[in-house]
């Protein structure tokens, strides 16, 4: 049976956020030993002269406040989404200035972005320009499509550089990369903003079997919003939480076989940062827990 016309109108007015695009940034355990898998560089060539191009963007990601009240100026918007299900492994081609000369001002005088110009195989298919990409679990907006060169290119706001991982690229490193949801798309991992929280480290690999478990340093701020069997995305990676410890700073999860082929982290080194995002369930619960607390203090005062 059809919904009614008054039904789906309502759905159009009051939930447009959900399809638009996104606008852009103690003791551990001792493992036996650092499982590493270094990446065969690839050279950097040349970019093309003549590619598609969007001006450059004149705003940042909004950061996710390191402490989530019941503020109004703590909500930050759900502008696409994703599953953390790694669509494709691409390759770093350039991070630098962009080639192309600005049409308009940042605003501020800010420092201004880079340019992160990324090969792939299978995401030129479809793309178009002013998409949603997810680029180690950051929401990006492709700004350049060069088919001839099998690359996109991504504008990186200072506040993404600031935030996230990305500025520490290098050309040849590989980055993980989903294309935002749409509505036909199957929910393989969990919702994911690609609103990056911070960045955590990578403490420690351990082989257990044809696994790998991986321990991640983060800071306090994160580590709360984390639970044993929750969900947390890792440069973009849907993974379920083993084990948190808050008094020694970190937490772990494992990787299957295919995830460990299908990804970056486990060519990473004990010591590389990864960008981490919390499940958004947990920081609805906090702030409207907050806001409870708040309360609740005011009337017994």
């Amino acid at each position: 049976m059809a919904p009614p016309a008054a039904a789906v109108a309502a759905v159009r007015n009051h939930s447009p956020h959900l399809l638009l695009r996104c606008g852009g940034g103690g003791l551990l355990p001792s493992p036996p030993g650092p499982a590493t898998l270094p990446f065969a560089s690839r050279g950097a060539t040349a970019s093309a002269l003549a590619r598609l191009r969007l001006p450059p963007p004149r705003f940042s990601l909004s950061p996710v406040p390191k402490s989530l009240s019941a503020s109004s100026s703590s909500h930050v918007p759900v502008r696409s989404l994703f599953t953390g299900i790694v669509e494709e492994v691409g390759r770093v081609r350039r991070l630098g200035p962009p080639l192309a000369p600005s049409s308009g001002g940042g605003g501020g005088g800010e420092a201004p972005g880079l340019d992160l110009e990324v090969e792939t195989r299978d995401l030129l298919a479809g793309t178009q320009l002013g998409d949603s990409v997810a680029v180690d679990g950051t929401c990006l907006t492709v700004a350049a499509i060069d088919p001839a060169a099998s690359t996109l290119t991504f504008g990186v706001a200072p506040e993404t550089l600031r935030r996230t991982s990305l500025g520490g690229r290098a050309p040849g490193d590989g980055v993980n990369l989903e294309r935002a949801l749409t509505p036909s798309s199957r929910m393989g991992g969990h919702f994911v903003q690609g609103h990056v929280d911070g960045t955590g480290e990578i403490a420690a690999f351990r082989p257990d079997g044809d696994s790998l478990w991986v321990t991640v340093r983060a800071p306090p701020e994160i580590l709360r919003l984390l639970v044993p069997k929750g969900f947390v995305a890792v440069d973009g990676t849907s993974l379920t939480v083993v084990s948190v410890d808050d008094e020694g700073g970190w937490f772990d999860f494992m990787l299957v076989r295919y995830t460990q082929d299908n990804i970056v982290l486990p060519t990473k080194k004990v010591g590389d940062k990864v960008n981490l995002e919390a499940d958004i369930l947990g920081k609805y619960v906090e702030k409207l827990l907050a806001g409870r607390v708040e309360a609740m203090a005011k009337v017994d005062s």
